[in-house]
Order: C-alpha cells, then structure tokens, then sequence
C-alpha cells in the first residue's frame, strides 16, 4: 500500500453507509457509471482504461480501480478528501492524484474526464499539441491544446504535468498517455472530451497533406470572445 494513499479499515461502518446512501447520493454515483459506460460508445476510450470523478462536498467521488464499466454499481464509488483519505475500503483509479490536484486547485472544475482516445493519443504520442486548426479549439479555454510531458501514471509528476497544462485551459492531452477534460459539470466535461477527439482526428487527417495553416491570434481571440457561451461549454475562470 502507498503510504501517501490512507485506507481506513472500518469496512462494517463503510456497510452501513452505502446502505444507508440517499436518492440522490446514488443519482450521483450512477451519473459518473452512466457516463463511463457511453466513454467507449462515444469512441473516447477502450475497455476500463478512462476514470472520471465529480466533485463532491468537501471531497470528490471517483471510479474504482480496475473494474468494468458493465460491473459498477453506485457503491462501487470511491469517496476521496482532499487530505487523500478514502472513505471505506475500495481503491480509487492509479490516477487518482491528478483529479484530486485538479478538483483541488480549480474552484472552476466539478467534473474531470479522464480517457484515452485514439486521435488524442496518436498526437500525444508524437509529443504534439494540437494548434489553431479549426476555430473549437477556443472550445478548451486557448489557442490550442497543450500536451504535457510524460511522466508514469499515477505519479505527482504527471499530476503537476497535467495541472501546468491545465492553466487557464479546459483540456490537455498527455504525452504518450491519453487526455483530460475538465468541466463545471459532468455533462461539460464528457461534451468538451468528445470535441477534443474531433479536433485531434481533424488534425491527424490534415497531417497527411502536411502541417496545415491555422487560424491567426486575432480570429482565435474574436472566436473565444464568440463562443463562451456556445453549447454546454463555459469559460475557465
């Protein structure tokens, strides 16, 4: 066990409380598995390799680590502080770290996505971010998608990557990893990951032709100006 990861081991009290979880709790808890189920239908992850957490009270709820979307249930997820304790007994996702940093440090953020497309990863794979190539990029809070430098899962490094990434942003991809989408809600989130994945597949297309040309700072600061209210998507703070 990592010592910087406290597991109570109260499991009969952690019995009663899922008994004992209201309505709404269990809504909640259910929102994250409905949304980690339509991750693969949507065509932004594989298998269980995505994990999403929904800010929660003073902590955040989280998927569990290794297990099948088809197989959650609404105690199934984990419970987290920001002093990274977990309530009860089950393991939150290896990644854990960057979404308690991000839930932490971003007063914006409700929702953090999680997942590994196949686009987003290819350019993140190659190191890239993905620059002004069509005006929805302004969709992720910039004049482009950042990628932050590798670094192992599950580490305070990529967490600290990934939150010099995040600045100012909503999305970033991962170097040779996958990408993360932010939200003031889980539905924000899920809708700016599925147009990150097509801003990433729109690049790698037009990479075939070459580097492409791209929109200029003037057109990317009159689009954001234009489009912060577009859709579900809401501007970072």
């Amino acid at each position: 066990m990592r010592p910087d990861l406290v597991l109570p081991a109260d499991s009969a009290c952690e019995l009663m409380k899922r008994a004992m979880l209201s309505k709404a709790a269990r809504a909640k808890r259910q929102s994250i598995i409905d949304a980690c189920r339509s991750m693969n239908g949507l065509g932004i992850n594989q298998g269980t390799s995505g994990n999403i957490s929904l800010r929660d009270g003073d902590g955040f709820l989280i998927t569990p680590t290794s297990m099948p979307y088809d197989e959650m249930k609404p105690e199934d997820i984990i419970e987290m502080r920001f002093d990274h304790s977990v309530v009860g007994d089950g393991r939150p996702s290896s990644e854990w770290r960057f979404h308690l940093d991000i839930l932490r440090e971003r007063a914006d953020v409700n929702a953090v996505v999680h997942a590994h497309p196949i686009h987003c990863t290819t350019i993140a794979i190659m190191e890239r971010s993905i620059p002004p190539i069509h005006y929805m990029v302004c969709a992720a809070g910039g004049d482009s998608i950042r990628c932050a430098p590798y670094a192992t899962f599950g580490t305070q490094e990529l967490s600290d990557n990934a939150l010099a990434a995040l600045k100012g942003r909503k999305a970033c991809l991962l170097a040779h990893h996958g990408m993360i989408a932010v939200g003031d809600s889980l539905r924000s989130a899920m809708w700016l990951a599925v147009e990150v994945e097509n801003l990433a597949h729109q690049y790698v297309n037009c990479l075939h032709f070459g580097e492409p040309p791209l929109l200029t700072p003037e057109e990317v600061e009159n689009v954001a100006k234009r489009i912060a209210n577009y859709g579900v998507y809401s501007a970072p703070k």
